[in-house]
């Protein structure tokens, strides 16, 4: 498989979100948002590629029988280098975020990239994977966040907190509380979901797991 088709997997065809159903505990909770998800999807990207990386180089260095908890290790230390890093250096980020940072530690598309591609292909493929597989992460919950948040708000009400200008895109008016609430995520999670399947379906894709 050439680099460039492992890179896209996570973007289309094996996408983590609208595919694969993986990592819906922070999809659902942090997407009120456009910086919300964003953030969330870059921490998780870095800390993606940072354990493909790590644990391809060691695969065959790891015991079998202690693979999983060896997993976890190194996956739990790149989290809590993230989660010192952004408290420090962006700590309006680290609010939004709050306690699913730590939980980075658990979602489990990083295991099951850990598992099924880094512990069996070399450093350079495992880092492709880790940054495909991130990239469509994160570009999902900026999706999933900007239409929430348009809808729901009627601007980019988070965005006067890092630096920027508040936008007014539609009036308040017109907005629907909904949409930044459970049931909002939910109903965008599965339109968005529906019109990529189909798109991918059409093209003669194969269709995704769940987990």
């Amino acid at each position: 498989m050439s680099l460039l088709k492992v890179f896209k997997n996570g973007l289309t065809r094996e996408n983590p979100t609208f595919r694969l159903v993986l990592g819906m505990c922070p999809t659902l909770a942090v997407t009120t948002s456009l910086m919300g998800g964003l953030g969330m999807g870059i921490a998780t990207t870095l800390v993606l590629a940072g354990s493909n990386l790590i644990i391809s180089l060691l695969r065959n260095v790891i015991p079998d029988k202690i693979r999983i908890p060896c997993y976890i290790v190194v996956i739990a230390t790149l989290v809590t280098i993230i989660d010192n890093l952004m408290q420090a250096f962006l700590p309006a980020l680290a609010e939004v975020l709050g306690i699913f940072i730590p939980l980075i530690v658990v979602n489990c598309i990083i295991l099951a990239r850990a598992e099924t591609f880094a512990s069996k292909n070399g450093l350079v493929p495992s880092l492709v994977d880790g940054f495909g597989m991130g990239l469509g992460f994160t570009v999902s919950l900026s999706v999933l966040g900007t239409i929430r948040e348009i809808l729901g708000t009627g601007t980019f009400a988070q965005a006067a907190d890092f630096g920027f200008a508040g936008v007014q895109l539609m009036p308040e008016q017109a907005a629907g509380l909904i949409m930044i609430l459970p049931p909002g995520a939910f109903i965008t999670l599965g339109l968005l979901m529906g019109f990529l399947n189909q798109y991918l379906e059409g093209k003669g894709g194969n269709s995704g797991g769940a987990a």
